[in-house]
């Protein structure tokens, strides 16, 4: 296959996205250097060499509401990524999470004979089984990151691959605790506590600020506490400071150091997603906080069938650590639950061990490589 030059085209979403995305094309130029990677993605995707025809960071929104209003710039989007797609015709589309607008792409690029491989499986266990069947008519394989979601596609026919979770090769810190702290200026002998409001703009604007309220109240109760908050590359400072200047707590922002930022923590307040993975991986004790507009909360409530929003809890299918949805994330609930894990040592045992098991849940890592094999094997047979 070396001497033809395949083309695929990637497409992801979020920041989340943008990082699968950009390991996979490392790990699909390992194994085939001259194949070119064009599409959409953010700057993880663009430094690893995939060309980019739109830059995903207008359009990381989650909620109706926030679709709506942001709707004229996803419709751009969609059509600049239906054009490229008639335009350059590519041996293979891979669409990385972001699954209403990969639904639509995918579909598209079915309709013009293009295979598609489907990468971070839509949460489906979490949505009306009706969808894994439509899903399977827009693609030629779902790629799974847990390998709980083999059987809701094989239940249905539809080519399934589990790959690994791609989280699970890099969520280790760079350097060791003791440098972290000398690195980021923080007390060693003082209780830090970890602030994740989310990597988009509305989530942000939503949950910083009850976030930063519950700190003043974890502060009262434990005057030397240290708050940190990692912050993702898609997050500017204007956005933070415009939460950080109603509020008196100092917060060290940390930028692009997740998980040494994470392993500082001696308790986290995160909003769901991939990131409480991320912690867990870590095994940081965690509560997972979370609110949407009252209507799209509405419409989740009747779309969703899950039990759990935090993927630590999903994967255990049990109360690993605490979620507060809606209503319930006030800042006296939040600051209770962390001040708790920070005073009752056993307490903050139990949480770890609980995700100690999520990590053995999760199982084996090299999603990246699993993934570019897959791939390849794809592209072969185009």
């Amino acid at each position: 296959m070396s001497h033809m030059s395949k083309k695929v085209m990637l497409v992801s979403g979020e920041s989340s996205g943008d990082q699968h995305g950009a390991n996979l094309f490392l790990e699909l130029k390992k194994r085939c250097p001259e194949i070119q990677g064009m599409g959409m993605g953010g700057k993880k995707m663009a430094e690893a060499g995939i060309e980019l025809h739109y830059d995903s960071s207008n359009i990381g929104v989650i909620g109706v509401i926030e679709v709506i209003l942001r709707y004229g710039e996803i419709k751009r989007a969609l059509n600049t990524m239906q054009t490229l797609l008639l335009e350059q015709r590519p041996d293979l589309l891979i669409c990385i999470d972001y699954k209403e607008f990969n639904f639509k792409l995918a579909g598209f690029a079915k309709k013009h004979g293009i295979k598609v491989l489907f990468y971070v499986s839509p949460q489906i266990w979490a949505w009306r089984p009706g969808r894994v069947v439509k899903y399977g008519k827009v693609i030629d394989m779902m790629a799974v990151i847990f390998p709980f979601e083999v059987p809701f596609y094989e239940k249905e026919n539809v080519p399934v691959r589990y790959v690994g979770h791609p989280s699970v090769d890099t969520a280790h810190a760079k350097h060791s605790r003791e440098e972290d702290f000398k690195a980021f200026k923080l007390a060693i002998d003082q209780p830090v506590v970890g602030i994740l409001p989310g990597s988009r703009t509305d989530e942000i604007n939503r949950m910083l600020p009850i976030m930063l309220q519950a700190a003043e109240l974890i502060q009262k109760a434990i005057p030397g506490v240290q708050f940190v908050l990692p912050q993702a590359d898609s997050v500017t400072d204007e956005l933070l400071q415009s939460s950080f200047q109603h509020s008196q707590i100092q917060v060290k922002a940390i930028k692009s150091q997740f998980h040494d930022t994470v392993q500082c923590c001696d308790a986290v307040m995160t909003v769901s997603g991939t990131a409480t993975l991320e912690i867990a991986l870590l095994k940081v004790p965690m509560l997972v906080a979370y609110k949407l507009s009252t209507i799209t909360y509405l419409l989740a409530r009747i779309l969703v069938d899950t039990e759990f929003i935090g993927l630590p809890n999903i994967i255990a299918g049990k109360s690993v650590v605490k979620e507060f949805i809606q209503h319930e994330a006030t800042p006296e609930n939040l600051a209770q639950e962390i001040i708790h894990i920070l005073e009752d040592q056993q307490y903050a045992q139990i949480i770890r061990d609980g995700l100690q098991m999520v990590k053995l849940k999760v199982g084996e890592g090299g999603g990246s490589e699993n993934m570019a094999e897959l791939a390849l094997e794809m592209l072969q047979d185009t």
